[in-house]
């Protein structure tokens, strides 16, 4: 276990690893040649209140590069409060069960408890930092591309109020990665509220049983919903935990919809439980709009499309209902009436699980309310609000048949009648469907005006994103950084999607608003393993 370094600034602890190696094995990262910061997050390190010798240091670049044995580092206090941990966990990949899977190329290196806040802690972690005993024959690394993506990317989430995992630090390795040719190798340093998954829970259920799920599940609590540590004992308890876990994949969900994002990848290996997004492969955002978009290179059968989402949230979250079972189940240990309880169990727990999509309904409807206008969905009259929502439906759908961009056009429906260019019936008069688009805006209109909603500008400003990362300009910044070292690209987009919802002058990034030429369009992207 890992010394407790206690300073003015952040704390840095290690409780995962208290939980004992079953749940993680200590491991040393490989060190890499000859590191160089490609970015570091300064704005981040001093919202977590970082010690100041890790915020872009030599003594950080040592420890973000995984060369925890350089001479200026080893002697560091805070050298004391790291202790590289690869987490097990198991997985269902594409519906497919997988007993062990585990961290096979990242390291928990430690965790920042916030100064004054003791409930508030994060995990830093290392990604691409070489071999674990998970790596199940890989090398641990990364190319860069991957690193600058889920930089970028996770980054723009933040920015767009998605709940996310974020990037405090991306590193050159200086050393090259071999895939189906050789590319510059990176590390990158992620955080977020943990690493628990889906499949952190079923890798206890399979290899430990009771016990373990136990040890997990009141670690999580403790830890994510400390609130229900007023719940009694047991049953109560971990039925709570399930439904707090249901309500946070609901609204990290319908934030994605409202965001127009695709995550690619929707294993419950890559499904936190405290509900932020995690894993930033093949993920993408929708440039027109398809509701069964599929960027995902090996998702052929579309299994994780844009339209199915919730569905795949709402089968993940049976799973991990499943391994509480025992848990909730607390009269399995009678063994004349265990058959019989454990019916009653499952069918309890199968009622709960179809609550979700009620539950995502409710989440759907403030996150895509807020796209036309409306800040409070529980304020709207049951006869307003279908009405509502059907002419939400109407025009997703009439998206999808005029193949519109998703951003451009709730953009221009927020800025409608405040600038000339603006106007939404002036964006979609390129389109057959013109009289439909008239019809419905004027519906829409109506519908606001007899609610009495006189700030729906204001809320549209705020839910409809005028910048994306696109994923051609993505590629595009990839393609400059593996060609010759140029992040003057990354650097002005990573700007840009910093402040997604700027609806005033956008000067030399206007261009970042376009949608992909035909022969600038990305349909394919890959987990960068």
């Amino acid at each position: 276990m890992s010394q407790k370094v206690s300073q003015q600034e952040a704390t840095l602890e290690h409780s995962y690893g208290q939980l004992g190696t079953f749940f993680s094995r200590t491991t040393a990262p490989t060190p890499v040649q000859a590191p160089q910061w490609i970015a570091f997050n300064h704005k981040l390190a001093e919202a977590l209140a970082l010690p100041a010798t890790l915020r872009g240091t030599d003594t950080s670049l040592h420890l973000f590069s995984g060369n925890l044995d350089a001479s200026d580092w080893v002697h560091s206090p805070l050298a004391k409060a790291i202790e590289p941990r690869a987490l097990a966990y198991a997985g269902h990949q594409f519906g497919h069960f997988v007993p062990q899977l585990g961290d096979g190329r990242a390291l928990l290196l430690t965790e920042v408890v916030v100064p004054g806040n003791s409930d508030q802690r994060v995990d830093i972690q290392l990604k691409g930092s070489g071999p674990t005993a998970f790596s199940r024959g890989g090398d641990g690394r990364s190319p860069i591309g991957p690193v600058l993506r889920e930089y970028l990317v996770s980054e723009a989430m933040h920015h767009l109020g998605v709940p996310t995992t974020r990037a405090l630090a991306a590193v050159a390795s200086g050393e090259y990665v071999y895939r189906d040719e050789p590319l510059p190798g990176a590390i990158l340093t992620r955080v977020a509220s943990s690493h628990i998954r889906i499949g952190t829970f079923q890798y206890a259920a399979a290899h430990g049983g009771t016990a373990q799920v136990k040890k997990l599940a009141d670690y999580a609590i403790q830890r994510h919903f400390p609130t229900l540590l007023e719940e009694a004992e047991g049953a109560p308890r971990y039925l709570a935990f399930l439904q707090h876990v249901m309500q946070r994949q609901a609204h990290l969900v319908a934030e994605w919809e409202r965001v127009g994002f695709v995550h690619g990848v929707m294993n419950t290996d890559n499904t936190s439980i405290c509900g932020e997004t995690i894993d930033y492969g093949p993920c993408a955002f929708i440039d027109s709009f398809s509701k069964d978009t599929v960027f995902s290179s090996i998702d052929r059968n579309g299994r994780y499309r844009f339209s199915n989402q919730p569905r795949i949230a709402q089968w993940n979250l049976a799973r991990f209902a499943e391994t509480l079972l025992p848990l909730i189940d607390e009269s399995r240990m009678n063994t004349h009436k265990q058959e019989v309880h454990g019916e009653q169990t499952v069918a309890r727990l199968t009622d709960i699980i179809q609550q979700f999509p009620a539950m995502y309904k409710q989440a759907r409807a403030v996150s895509i309310g807020r796209k036309f206008g409306v800040s409070d969905p529980d304020l709207l009259t049951a006869e307003v609000s279908e009405r509502l929502f059907t002419l939400i439906d109407a025009s997703y759908a009439q998206l999808e048949v005029d193949a519109l961009d998703h951003t451009l056009s709730f953009a221009a429906l927020t800025t409608q009648g405040q600038q000339p260019k603006g106007d939404f019936l002036d964006y979609v008069q390129t389109t057959t469907s013109l009289s439909f688009w008239h019809d419905w805006h004027q519906r829409w209109l109506a519908l606001l005006d007899e609610a009495q909603i006189t700030n729906a500008a204001d809320v549209m400003a705020q839910a409809n994103p005028r910048l994306i990362p696109r994923n051609h300009r993505i590629q595009q910044v990839i393609e400059q950084v593996e060609a010759n070292g140029d992040l003057s690209e990354f650097w002005r987009c990573h700007g840009a999607w910093s402040s997604p919802y700027r609806y005033s002058e956008l000067g030399d990034n206007a261009d970042l608003l376009l949608p992909p030429q035909p022969d600038e369009q990305v349909a394919r992207t890959f987990c960068g393993t």
